[in-house]
Parts: structure tokens; C-alpha cells; sequence
């Protein structure tokens, strides 16, 4: 129950989590799917070990934590990973061919014009001249074609760039999919939806302003139900009553109960409908593989 379709492992072990823990914590509620998302070229060897540690140490869990936790790998869109693509996305097709059998997606990967140099990210306007603005697209194109040799769905980090990743998505005519922590509006749903993507919420949502709520209702209602997924990308975004806290996969119940409230049905049948969708777009695939 409650199944997070978007966070970062090692991050959170930077941050000092108890990982183990976690996952004990997500085994009692009987989670479905957990996935831990990739960043840079060459993450996965680390994130896979790191996994492993933590489900050595989970204990009674350990096995049910093995079956809920996947992997995808993929380039986020900093600066110095456009700068250097080339070498990037290669290294990138390298990870993902020896590790095939552990991956299910490509991403997270996309187009970020946030600028906020203060922040984590470090976002800086003046970074992103026009030569800057055409590697990205670059980088996130290729990173859609390498989704599409392996037969991949793609998890897509647009943040102030529709316009952008929406045309890069178009060039390729690739529409296999999800579009995560989205922070558009229904126009925008609307034209990923018609192409064929899912919609992932995240914690994010539950900072919506009350003068705001009505608008966010209609967005998460004009989401078909079988392109609906939930998630924290912890440890960012913790949902209220946690935000200013640590993130963890525990507090996506969070995004739940609020999407569960806006959405006028309880929580548990939410749930059931996030897991559908997210085997659907992901572990089916999975799946086949392992019995190929």
C-alpha cells in the first residue's frame, strides 16, 4: 500500500536515513513498488550496491523489500552533464547495458529552467545561454532515444520548460512515459495525456494554498485514473504536516491522503489504482525480462 514511484536513495543516504528502517517501515504497510531514481551517468553501480546493503539489513523485511525496489538510470540536465553529452549519455547506455536485468526505466531526465541560484540546485539564468539551451535538448533527446532502443518508459524532469520538453517529446515521438512531480496546469496535462504520458504528483501539491484548491481539484480529477501516479522524490518536498523535515518514502501516505481528499474517494482505493499504474508502465516490462 502507498507505493513511491520517485526517489533517490543515495541521496537520502547522504542525509544520514536510516534506509533499513525505511524499508521495515514501507514492508508492514505492505508497499507494492518503491523506485529509486537515477541522476547521473554513473549512479547505478553505487545505487544497486547501496540497495543491496539495505536489504541485507532490513531483516524480517528484507525479501519484500528486494520485490518492491527498482532502479531506473538516467542524466539529470546540470551543466556540466550538457556540457559534456556526448561522453555522458555513452557512459550512461554502458551502466544500463551491464545492469539490464535491474533496470526498468530510463530518467530522471528533461529540461529544468527554474532559476533559482540560491536553492539546491543552483539554477542560474546566466549559465543557460543559447548554446546551453540547445545541449539540453540534446542531452534529453538522446536520453528519449536510448528509452526507446531498450524499450524503456521514460521518467521526464520538466520544470518552467514545457514548451521545451514538450517538443522535444514531439521531435522523437517517443510517448512512453511519465512526466514526475508535475507542476503544470490542465492545458499542459492535456497535452501530455493526448500523447500518451502518465501524470506523477508529489508532495508538492500538498503546499497548495487554500485559494488554490479548487484549481488543484481539477487538475488531479482531469487526470484519468489509469495515467495516475504518486510519489515524494525524497528527500525533496516533504508533504505537509512534514514539510521543512526529512522526506522519505514513508511520507508519500502523505500525497495520498491529500490527493485521496481532493479526489473524493479514501485512500486505500487510490493506492490500489497508483499500483495498477505503475506495473502497467513499469514492472510488466520488468517482469518480462526476468523471464526471458
Amino acid at each position: 500500500m502507498f507505493s513511491d514511484t520517485h526517489f533517490h536513495l543515495a541521496y537520502l543516504a547522504e542525509q544520514g536515513v536510516d534506509l533499513p528502517q525505511v524499508f521495515r517501515q514501507l514492508a508492514e504497510r505492505n508497499c507494492a513498488f518503491a523506485l529509486d531514481i537515477g541522476t547521473k551517468c554513473d549512479d547505478l553501480p553505487h545505487r544497486l550496491t547501496l540497495a543491496e546493503r539495505i536489504i541485507q539489513e532490513a531483516g524480517d523485511a528484507k525479501n519484500r523489500a528486494a520485490l518492491m525496489l527498482h532502479f531506473s538510470a538516467g542524466i539529470w540536465p546540470g551543466v556540466d552533464a550538457i556540457q559534456d553529452r556526448a561522453a555522458q549519455t555513452a557512459a550512461l547506455k554502458s551502466h544500463v547495458s551491464a545492469e539490464l536485468s535491474q533496470v526498468c526505466a530510463v530518467g530522471e531526465c528533461g529540461l529544468d529552467h527554474h532559476w533559482n541560484p540560491g536553492g539546491a540546485d543552483g539554477r542560474n539564468e546566466n549559465d543557460f545561454d543559447a548554446q546551453i539551451i540547445r545541449g539540453e535538448a540534446e542531452l534529453f533527446e538522446t536520453q528519449l532515444e536510448l528509452a526507446r532502443a531498450f524499450e524503456f518508459p521514460v521518467i521526464v524532469h520538466s520544470r518552467d520548460a514545457f514548451d521545451g520538453t514538450f517538443s522535444c517529446i514531439k521531435n522523437l515521438s517517443y510517448d512512453n512515459g511519465v512526466i514526475h512531480c508535475f507542476s503544470y496546469g490542465i492545458d499542459e496535462a492535456r497535452a501530455f495525456l493526448e500523447r500518451g504520458w502518465y501524470i506523477s504528483f508529489s508532495g508538492g501539491i500538498t503546499y497548495t494554498k487554500k485559494s488554490r484548491l479548487e484549481d488543484m481539484k481539477k487538475l488531479l480529477a482531469f487526470v484519468p485514473k489509469d495515467r495516475l501516479l504518486l510519489e515524494t522524490d525524497a528527500p525533496y518536498l516533504s508533504p505537509v504536516p512534514f514539510r521543512g523535515a526529512m522526506n522519505t518514502p514513508v511520507l508519500v501516505e502523505q500525497v495520498y491522503r491529500f490527493a485521496s481528499d481532493l479526489l473524493q474517494i479514501d485512500a486505500e482505493t487510490l493506492s490500489d489504482l497508483v499500483d495498477r499504474n505503475a506495473d502497467k508502465l513499469f514492472c510488466q516490462f520488468f517482469d518480462k525480462k526476468n523471464a526471458d
